[in-house]
Parts: structure tokens; C-alpha cells; sequence
């Protein structure tokens, strides 16, 4: 199972991205999906969940500016980012709890990393 995230670059404040990560390899069924931000020199933080039944969350910093959303079929997550703000500066990465169709355990994997940059 592999996990490829997309989108990520520059924009000004006030501008928008989309971000995007597909899951591919022996994928039985997908649950929860997440993305992920750090910042330099700042810890991880959690910045958007979406469930299999397409549940959300947010955290407070991008609620109303960010969405999630999922296309089961296609195995995908998008995060759309509007009104951005310099302090959503980081690298961005999905990470997606995956059953395998191999042995049927479910298994977190992680896509790689893309940086965003919020700059005028």
C-alpha cells in the first residue's frame, strides 16, 4: 500500500491550494484518513479527519477555511485550503488507516510529505 501526496506550493495570503493524496497497492477497505502539518520547528498537529462514512474534523486554526473530502472509489482525499494564511506554512502529509486485502489487518500508512507556503 502506498500512499502519494500532490498540490502542495506557493500562494499569497488569502490565496488557495488543493491538496491531494491517493492510496494504492492491495487495499481491501480505507477508514479513517487524516492530514497532518508541521511547521519549522513546531510539533505535528492534526489538521483534518475524514471518516469512512465521510464524518469531519477540523482543527480550530483551519475551521472554515479548510475541507476535507473523500472518493472512496478512487481511493482519494482532497484538502481544499482557502483563504490561507502565512501561519499555514508547513509540510503537509496524509495518513490513511488501510485494511489489506492480504491479511485483512489494518495497518496506518503515510504519504509523503508536501510543502505548502504561504508568502506575499
Amino acid at each position: 500500500v502506498q500512499l502519494q501526496a500532490s498540490g502542495g506550493g506557493l500562494v499569497q495570503p488569502g490565496g488557495s491550494l488543493r491538496l491531494s493524496c491517493a492510496a494504492s497497492g492491495t487495499i481491501a477497505s480505507i477508514n479513517n484518513i487524516r492530514w497532518y502539518r508541521q511547521a519549522p520547528g513546531k510539533e505535528r498537529e492534526l489538521v483534518a479527519v475524514i471518516s469512512s462514512g465521510g464524518s469531519t474534523n477540523y482543527a480550530d486554526s483551519v475551521k472554515g477555511r479548510f475541507t476535507i473530502s473523500r472518493d472512496s472509489v478512487k481511493n482519494t482525499v482532497t484538502l481544499q485550503m482557502n483563504n490561507l494564511k502565512p501561519e499555514d506554512t508547513a509540510v503537509y502529509s496524509c495518513n490513511a488507516d488501510v485494511t489489506s486485502y492480504i491479511d485483512y489487518r489494518r495497518v496506518s500508512y503515510w504519504g509523503q510529505g508536501t510543502l505548502v507556503t504561504v508568502s506575499s
